[in-house]
């Protein structure tokens, strides 16, 4: 006689279950970047930011001495910048550098504070502080809204001969990407998320290996 039939699914033919997607890191770069470039923004005034996205590079008045700071997020850049509505920051620029340049700062970096578990103790901190010419900083990502999220964003602070090589020796392109922002957030405005997050640029986390100086 016929074994009666078992609609029981074995283990093999049984549905997998779906697994939750994993967590961001708190600490990881995310970055629209290629096999030799990496894309940062800034955001300036338009005396500065204007001759900069035409000429392709900074101009003489953009000051080579002091500290510049890089954000490799589109988004946390609309949020230090109130999508392009700040004083001196209604100009908004994606500056494409090379990773061999943007990968050397990260080397030699140094938090902008002190971690317990990271430095020695305050007094290492303070030395490989003065030491260094580039400073992280890990701030709240921020989503379309502009709200923080739990994961953190880069931001990466140069000076002296950093500086200076960022702006003439590093930076491949500059392109005003201000109506970029202007038309995402006029869709977000508008409640048209989806539109809107469709035109931010993709980033993808960037390939640096651990960085325990930084804390990531």
């Amino acid at each position: 006689m016929p074994a009666p039939h078992d609609s029981t699914p074995t283990a093999a033919s049984a549905p997998a279950t779906p697994r939750a997607p994993a967590a961001e890191p708190v600490h990881r770069i995310r970055a629209a970047h290629t096999a030799d470039t990496v894309t940062v923004y800034q955001a300036y005034a338009p005396r500065i930011g204007m001759p900069a996205a035409r000429d392709g590079r900074f101009p003489p008045a953009w000051k080579r001495e002091r500290m510049t700071w890089i954000k490799p997020s589109f988004l946390w850049m609309m949020y230090r910048c109130g999508w392009a509505a700040k004083a001196d920051q209604e100009t908004v620029l994606a500056v494409e550098i090379t990773r061999a340049g943007f990968d050397r700062a990260l080397a030699g970096a140094c938090l902008s504070h002190y971690v317990r578990g990271v430095h020695a103790d305050h007094a290492a901190w303070k030395d490989a502080l003065a030491a260094s010419a580039a400073r992280v900083q890990w701030d709240p990502e921020r989503d379309l809204h502009l709200n923080p999220l739990a994961h953190r964003s880069l931001q990466l602070g140069l000076s002296g001969p950093l500086s200076r090589a960022y702006a003439d020796e590093w930076t491949v392109s500059v392109r005003d990407v201000t109506p970029l922002a202007r038309e995402v957030h006029a869709l977000v405005r508008a409640g048209e998320d989806t539109a809107a997050r469709a035109l931010l640029p993709v980033e993808t986390p960037y390939p640096t290996g651990p960085l325990p100086h930084l804390g990531a």
